[in-house]
């Protein structure tokens, strides 16, 4: 096992994997930029080493400030946790080189995973189903042309790096394509230094669903089941829960083994996220993440497995202690993205934070590295908390959560208390009726009925 392991990055996150290490005996090394100076990971942490300025270009994104923050402190591992390093392959290739460990999946699984196209080759030929769409990156308009009159439209653009919306255009119409066809490429260009796009059937009301899986060294692959993730602003994730309201066991456990089966037969390993499209009983895939998610903790709750010591445990190359049988999914769990953020306009909320009051009760957790009086800095990603609640039942999960979100106090900054409140007392909602347009067609009436 690790002696001492170091953090490459801030926030809930950032305070999640250092619990995590010292409930194993390990000890953590905190990186922060001169804005996280105060922050609480640092605060915690056995070690800190400041890595840069404010601005994440010159700290959490400066590979060699952090491959020496890891030296200079003897660090004989690195967990990129989520966002910021975490599927950068060079900088998983830098770990290696500095005599390191890091704490996720093979560079060379990476750098797959992260280019649209090889990845939706690989996983095809490991029996995984995908949207129809072109083989390859598509260069011109014609071509384009060419491969919506085959597949039919609507048609949707994509870069072949990176994602969160960007470089995206749906299209319906050939006069459609031909006005956005360049616009996408130049979007994917500004964004990833990379204008290849690829093309794929769009899909009108697709569910966002994923499936959990962690695998060791020793060829043995585990899945935790799915998390739907459907609700959704500008492609990002605003609530998330477990099971899938829409999802019966006997596709589940169908899905699960096939993403298993696959998983294994690309030789990847440590945690890593398969993502779908379901729509009309039909899974596509669309990508791989290769890191922890943001939303690990409603998997957490209904496998009682702690998916960040796992991580660890086979990063150090030691095998899987769970069988797929051990496995056993109880009750349901949902999670809020708490923002600072105006809840009706989404602009960011960064400021001093006065009261600070988080709810609490048995099968509720909060993941925050907030606290009263902690500055909320302008620089980064405006998440500031998770709560997560269990129930034995879907409905007993919402009438936590809506008791957990009345007792949730925050002052001094605007943020996302209010919309999730409203989200989880709507009808469709509650009936489990949504897809992943829906948020965005609620928050156009947001806050009006």
């Amino acid at each position: 096992m690790f002696k001492k392991i170091l953090i490459a990055t801030r926030g809930e996150i950032a305070l999640r994997i250092h619990r995590a290490c010292r409930e194993i005996g390990v000890k953590t090394v905190a990186v922060h930029s001169v804005a996280d100076a105060n922050a609480m990971h640092v605060r915690m942490a056995d070690e800190a080493v400041c890595i840069g300025p404010s601005v994440a270009k010159e700290s959490y994104l400066n590979k060699a400030a952090i491959i020496s923050a890891a030296l200079i402190t003897d660090a004989d591992a690195i967990h990129p946790g989520y966002g910021f390093l975490s599927e950068n392959a060079d900088f998983a290739e830098m770990v290696s080189e500095h005599g390191m460990t890091f704490i996720g999946p093979e560079a060379k699984m990476i750098r797959f995973m992260g280019n649209k196209i090889e990845a939706k080759k690989m996983m095809k030929d490991a029996g995984i189903p995908i949207l129809p769409g072109s083989d390859g990156d598509v260069n011109t308009v014609s071509e384009a042309l060419s491969i919506a009159d085959s597949i039919g439209y609507p048609v949707i653009i994509k870069a072949v790096s990176g994602g969160g919306g960007r470089g995206m255009k749906v299209v319906r119409t050939k006069q459609d394509m031909i006005e956005a066809f360049d616009m996408a490429r130049k979007e994917a260009e500004a964004a990833f230094d990379d204008g290849s796009v690829y093309i794929e059937k769009f899909l009108e009301n697709p569910r966002h669903i994923e499936f959990q899986v962690i695998a060791d060294n020793q060829g043995n692959v585990i899945h935790l089941g799915d998390r739907d993730c459907s609700l959704q602003r500008n492609n990002q994730k605003v609530l998330e829960e477990t099971p899938s309201p829409v999802i019966s066991d006997e596709l589940r456990d169908k899905m699960g083994g096939l993403v298993c089966d696959a998983i294994r037969k690309i030789g990847y390993t440590n945690v890593g996220t398969v993502e779908f499209l379901y729509e009309n009983g039909q899974f596509y895939f669309i990508e791989m993440n290769t890191r922890l998610q943001v939303e690990h903790p409603v998997t957490e709750m209904i496998t009682g497995i702690d998916i960040v010591t796992q991580q660890i445990y086979i990063a150090a190359g030691e095998p899987l202690i769970y069988k797929q049988k051990d496995v056993v999914f109880r009750g349901h769990a949902i999670e809020c993205r708490i923002n600072a953020e105006d809840p009706e306009t989404f602009i960011p909320s960064p400021g001093k934070v006065g009261l600070w009051h988080v709810p609490g009760g048995q099968w509720v957790r909060v993941d925050s590295a907030v606290y009263s009086g902690y500055t909320i800095p302008s620089n980064y990603d405006s998440l500031i908390a998770k709560l997560i609640v269990f129930g034995s039942t879907r409905k007993s999960c919402l009438m936590r959560m809506r008791r957990s979100l009345e007792e949730f106090v925050i002052e001094g900054v605007k943020n996302t208390v209010p919309l999730q409140q409203r989200i989880i007392d709507t009808k469709d909602f509650i009936e489990g009726k949504y897809n992943i347009h829906w948020l965005e067609n609620f928050i156009g009436k947001y806050p009006k009925d």
